[in-house]
């Protein structure tokens, strides 16, 4: 059990029985009434997120969930292939759970896996991820319709906006949450 003072960004919480993941929070002290924390939530398997909020103080039932951070084998076709880098167990975990960050796995690629009594939750990658232009067109100087960005296809198949001076074979720096292009790596 916690109360809403122990809040933090990530906390998994276990109401009504379904398992919530805190996005975000902030504690409200009025100049008039009780305190209040406001909160945004995520469901952990379904993904939907609400608002909710809670009188200061309330006392709310935590989940127990693992965190371990494990290594990217394969995808089996159907399911995505882990493995633990202390135990050398394998989990699959199906594309619905690993959601979005599918488009920037690559092999050999050190994430972190989420399981409650067992079941995986979700996979965290890491915030900014190096990844390889395969393909793009040439950008054309003066061309600026497009407001100064182009498609580029990554070696992971992702596709992202990049500027225009990104070249076939560039080495990127891609934020794995949202997909934008942070900047070019040098070799």
């Amino acid at each position: 059990m916690a109360d809403t003072s122990d809040f933090k960004n990530g906390l998994v919480l276990k109401i009504e029985g379904q398992l919530w993941q805190i996005i975000e929070f902030q504690h409200v002290k009025p100049g008039k009434g009780p305190a209040f924390v406001r909160s945004k939530l995520k469901n952990v398997l379904s993904g939907k997120t609400v608002d909710k909020t809670w009188n200061a103080g309330v006392k709310v039932e935590t989940a127990t969930v693992d965190r371990r951070d494990m290594t990217y084998l394969y995808n089996d076709g159907t399911d995505y292939v882990f493995m633990d880098g202390e135990t050398y167990d394998q989990i699959s975990i199906t594309p619905e759970t690993l959601g979005d960050g599918a488009r920037f796995l690559l092999e050999n690629m050190a994430v972190q896996v989420a399981t409650h009594e067992g079941t995986p939750l979700f996979v965290e990658l890491p915030v900014t991820i190096e990844l390889v232009v395969q393909h793009t067109d040439p950008g054309l100087q003066g061309d600026r319709s497009t407001g100064g960005t182009k498609p580029a296809t990554l070696e992971t198949g992702a596709e992202i906006q990049v500027p225009l001076f990104i070249n076939t074979g560039d080495k990127l720096k891609v934020d794995s949450r949202d997909g934008n292009y942070l900047g070019r790596v040098n070799s």
